[in-house]
């Protein structure tokens, strides 16, 4: 299983600070994959709780795990589609999601799912992605596998991360799903892929759009692609990791 959690370390200490969770919060994060967000969460709500909420069953599994190895009473994870799960109305004092919101089929419906489960006034805290071309962790990798032939591939593939990249959009569609004072925030922070190029490779050809890239290359292409990859990976190993650069956008938003 992909570690977002150390590819999102800069990021996620951003997100933590701008969400400023209070002792009696209840807290539910959108898109929590393997949960920690939501844990850190919890910790900080501690005379509240937080909810999580993913679609992906092993990564939950992994959540609950990681939450009863850390003796959390006061974190719950569920597996739901956020776009239409029946949250209590009105029970969350605060809503977060990092990069998880970006994959909505009806991305006004979801917001406003998501708004019915927050009190009035209720602030929600995101990250996404900005344009694929602002990510450096993209366009390297996609250069390095694609090879020559990358500007006739798809910038996004399948389940496009980049949905909610131009900010106006971004303020557009949680207005129409009932939200209000929406601020966006450039955020410049690097990913990391690991600790050394070896293990950075191996974690590389568990993203799907690695995959996706591979997919339809030869093996002669395939070797070539893998070479490329792995002299991109030792460009970018600083001696304390494999780092490439990113843009994200932080919003925030009221519950109108």
């Amino acid at each position: 299983m992909f570690d977002y959690d150390s590819e999102l370390a800069r990021h996620h200490e951003r997100l933590l600070e701008a969400l400023g969770v209070r002792p009696g919060d209840r807290v539910l994060d959108i898109g929590c994959g393997t949960g920690r967000t939501t844990r850190d969460a919890a910790r900080a709500a501690s005379a509240g709780s937080a909810l999580g909420i993913d679609v992906s069953g092993p990564m939950l599994a992994r959540a609950r795990r990681e939450a009863e190895t850390e003796r959390l009473r006061n974190v719950e994870f569920v597996q739901g589609d956020a776009q239409a799960h029946p949250f209590p109305p009105e029970y969350f004092s605060l809503g977060v999601s990092r990069f998880g919101t970006m994959f909505f089929s009806d991305p006004v419906g979801a917001f406003a799912n998501i708004g019915r489960a927050l009190r009035p006034g209720a602030r929600f805290v995101q990250l996404v992605w900005q344009a694929a071309d602002r990510q450096e962790w993209h366009t390297a990798i996609r250069e390095a596998l694609v090879g020559g032939a990358a500007s006739s591939v798809s910038a996004s593939t399948a389940g496009d991360p980049f949905t909610l990249a131009d900010p106006d959009l971004v303020a557009e569609v949680l207005t129409a799903a009932g939200f209000t004072a929406v601020d966006v925030v450039d955020v410049r922070e690097p990913v990391r892929y690991g600790p050394d190029a070896d293990r950075a490779q191996a974690a590389v050809l568990q993203l799907r759009m690695a995959k996706e890239w591979l997919a339809d290359l030869d093996a002669a292409s395939g070797e070539r692609a893998l070479d490329r990859l792995c002299a991109t990976l030792d460009a970018h190993d600083t001696g304390d990791g494999v780092w490439f650069d990113s843009r994200a956008w932080l919003v925030g938003a009221r519950r109108g």
